[in-house]
C-alpha cells in the first residue's frame, strides 16, 4: 500500500510542488480594492496604481487592484471608509503616516483609532519633503539660513505654503520658524499644485511639500529648492542639501505611504497582501515609475510598518505641542 509519504518520495516531491500553485490560486481574491484619500494624479496615487497593477496574478489577487480615490479631509475620508470595510483582505487603504501618526495629536475628535481600527500591511514608498522659494525671494537666497535672514528682514512677506493644515510639511515649516526664532506665516492649500503655482507666480514666498512635486519647476528654474528632509540627499535632486546638512537636523523626516487593512483581517490574508506589495516594489517598472514623481519604492514587513507608525506617533506628539496647532486652533 502506498502511503502519502511514499507517494511524495516516489515522485521526488514533484506532485506536491505542482499542487502548491493551485493552492495559492485558490486562496487568491478575485478582486482587491485600494482606497486612497487624495486626488488621482497625485504622488501617492501613483503608489496605489503601480503596485495595484502588479498584484495581479499573485497569491493575493487574480486581477489588478481597483483604486478608489476618496479625497478630502486631509486623507481621513479613505481611512473612515476602510474602518467599516470587510475584514477579509479584499479592501486596503493607502495612507501617508501623517494620517495615523500625526493627526491623533491634531484632531481631538478623530473618527478612527489607527491602533484599534486598522492593521498594518506594508510600506509601499518613501518621500522626502522639500523647501522651495520663488521669484518673491531674491536670487541671492540659496540656503535655508539665507531664507531665514531674508524672512526676518521682510516680516510682511515672510510666509510659506503647505499642502494642508496639520500636514507634515506644515509642521516642518512651523518648526523651522520656531527653531530660528523667525515668524513664518503658514498659508494652507488644498494639495501641492495650487501652492506651487502661487510660489512660481510670486504670490507667496516659499512652500514646503513633497520634494517630488517641485522637481519639474526646480529643473526649469521657475523656483529654487533649497533643502530636502531626508537622512541623505534625495536621489532625484542630489544637488539640493538636506536640512540636517544646513544645521536643522530636527527637521529630518522621511514620510512613508503605507497599506492598511481593517482590524481583524486574518493574518494569512495580511501575509499574502504583504508578499504581493513587497514583490511589486522590487520591480524595475514600479521603481522607475515612482521615481518620476520623486518617490522611493520601498517595502517592509507588517511589523516594521506598525513599529514605525508608533515611533512617528511618539516623535510628533511633543513637536505638534511645541508648534501649538490643533484643528480647533
Amino acid at each position: 500500500m502506498q502511503t502519502r509519504r511514499t507517494f511524495i518520495q516516489a515522485a521526488g516531491g514533484g506532485a506536491l510542488a505542482s499542487l502548491l500553485p493551485l493552492a495559492a490560486s485558490a486562496q487568491a481574491l478575485d478582486q482587491v480594492k485600494i482606497y486612497y484619500g487624495f486626488p488621482a494624479g497625485s504622488a501617492g496615487d501613483s503608489v496605489a496604481r503601480r503596485i495595484g497593477e502588479k498584484v495581479a496574478g499573485s497569491a493575493y489577487s487574480r486581477n489588478v487592484a481597483v483604486v478608489d480615490n476618496r479625497p478630502g479631509a486631509g486623507g481621513r475620508i479613505a481611512l473612515e471608509v476602510l474602518k467599516s470595510a470587510p475584514a477579509d483582505g479584499s479592501v486596503l487603504a493607502l495612507s501617508p503616516f501623517s494620517c495615523t501618526s500625526i493627526y491623533p495629536h491634531v484632531y481631538s475628535k478623530l473618527s478612527y483609532d489607527a491602533n484599534k481600527d486598522f492593521t498594518a500591511v506594508s510600506i509601499g514608498a518613501v518621500m522626502h519633503h522639500g523647501l522651495a522659494v520663488g521669484p518673491k525671494v531674491p536670487t541671492s537666497v540659496v540656503t535655508v539660513r539665507d531664507f531665514l535672514a531674508w524672512a526676518k528682514a521682510n516680516p510682511q512677506e515672510a510666509n510659506y505654503g503647505s499642502p494642508a493644515a496639520g500636514s507634515t510639511p506644515h509642521f516642518i515649516g512651523a518648526l523651522l520658524g520656531l527653531t530660528a526664532n523667525v515668524d513664518l506665516r503658514h498659508v494652507p492649500y488644498r494639495g501641492s499644485v495650487p501652492g506651487i503655482t502661487d510660489v512660481v507666480g510670486g504670490q507667496i514666498a516659499a512652500m514646503v511639500t513633497p520634494s517630488g512635486d517641485f522637481l519639474a519647476n526646480h529643473r526649469a528654474g521657475k523656483l529654487r529648492m533649497i533643502a530636502t528632509s531626508g537622512r541623505q540627499r534625495s536621489p532625484f535632486s542630489p544637488e539640493v542639501p538636506t536640512f540636517a546638512e544646513q544645521g536643522f537636523a530636527e527637521l529630518t523626516t522621511e514620510e512613508w505611504f503605507g497599506f492598511y487593512a481593517p482590524a481583524q483581517t486574518p493574518a494569512a490574508a495580511i501575509g499574502r497582501a504583504n508578499a504581493a506589495v513587497n514583490a511589486a516594489v522590487k520591480e524595475r517598472a514600479v521603481i522607475d515609475s515612482l521615481g518620476v514623481v520623486g518617490l522611493i519604492a520601498r517595502g517592509s514587513t507588517a511589523e516594521e510598518m506598525a513599529k514605525s507608525q508608533q515611533a512617528e506617533f511618539e516623535r510628533w506628539g511633543p513637536l505638534v505641542k511645541r508648534v501649538g496647532f490643533t484643528a480647533e486652533s
